[in-house]
């Protein structure tokens, strides 16, 4: 089978930092299922990987971990899917990714994909839609009907747009999403953020001219670093942030005033661990898969490149760290 990876970490400008290699087609294990992918998207964890993580020699790393395929074999174990049956899914960064024709994922972390949906379109939204569930119902734990103000920063990314979407149609919470480009604010108020305030500007300044001297949530998906001092005083006493990005050191002493709690969302933690709750992501994504189907959530897919080559990669890679992307990128083979 035909695969997409790297031998060494090099910037993406390097000719060799993607290129096309041959593999034997895995079998499945006792959990597996084999899925003959038909599209993935590119995520910023794809670069970061790329650039951080060398491969041991000789290895092809594959990148890769949002997909949509056909099921061709299952494990002797597995009972959720058939052969045929259409998923998708996140993959995990324990195992291979799915830039490749055929790829294996345990069928705790997969789910049938909307039957409304296309393969590009559907292989937009798992990660990203396991991302921002988890971080909204599962770390931050809002009540469907609390009423308080959540403040989604970078609301115009993958995560940002399915965590309005979530929002707004399974909770009563006023969503304020942050975005710093005419484009990305537009993207944010179709997808369904009351109120769309500039990051690049003085936030809290926004804020008070909508009437906000705080909020009870923050969802921090960029940039938490830079806007740390921002947060710390915008977030309500008692409040509770969620953070997905690497801000290096992070020093977390002025939360304490306020009894802020902090949480982090990793959604590969639970395919990384195989923790004993491993199938909510399937429940999650099959009832993602029903809100899609249902019209109440959209695809974010945004860009599309057909071919499964390291060309097709490169640009998606190029494009990711240009840091001005809005939506997902999608590669449909």
């Amino acid at each position: 089978m035909k695969v997409v990876g790297y031998l060494e970490s090099h910037e993406i400008s390097n000719e060799n930092s993607l290129i096309e290699s041959e593999m034997s087609i895995p079998a499945p294990g006792p959990n597996d299922i084999l899925v003959k992918v038909k599209a993935v998207s590119v995520n910023p964890v794809d670069t970061k990987v790329r650039k951080n993580t060398k491969p041991n020699p000789g290895e092809t790393k594959i990148l890769g971990w949002d997909a949509s395929g056909v099921v061709e074999k299952i494990g002797s174990k597995v009972d959720l899917f058939k052969v045929g049956d259409e998923v998708f899914y996140a993959g995990s960064l324990t195992r291979p990714g799915t830039n490749s024709e055929y790829h294996l994922v345990d069928e705790r972390i997969a789910a049938k994909k909307p039957t409304s949906l296309s393969f590009e379109e559907a292989a937009a939204l798992p990660l990203t839609s396991i991302t921002a569930w988890e971080a909204l119902f599962d770390r931050l734990k809002v009540l469907v009907n609390e009423k308080d103000p959540l403040l989604i920063i970078g609301g115009a990314g993958g995560v940002g747009s399915i965590a309005i979407q979530l929002a707004k149609r399974l909770t009563h919470l006023k969503i304020i999403a942050t975005a710093s480009r005419g484009a990305s604010q537009e993207w944010c108020k179709k997808l369904g953020a009351d109120i769309v305030i500039d990051h690049s500007k003085d936030m809290h300044e926004q804020l008070r001219a909508h009437g906000l001297d705080n909020v009870r949530y923050v969802l921090s998906l960029t940039q938490t670093g830079a806007h740390k001092e921002f947060i710390e005083k915008i977030i309500a006493p008692q409040g509770d942030l969620c953070l997905i990005d690497d801000p290096g050191p992070f020093d977390i002493s002025g939360f304490k005033r306020k009894s802020v709690a902090i949480h982090w969302e990793f959604m590969f933690t639970r395919s990384m661990f195989e923790t004993h709750d491993m199938i909510k992501q399937h429940e999650l994504l099959t009832k993602v898969a029903d809100l899609v189907d249902a019209r109440q959530l959209k695809t974010t897919i945004n860009h599309v490149f057909e071919g499964l080559t390291a060309a097709n990669f490169k640009k998606a890679h190029e494009m990711l760290e240009s840091g001005k992307t809005i939506g997902k990128i999608v590669i449909k083979y």
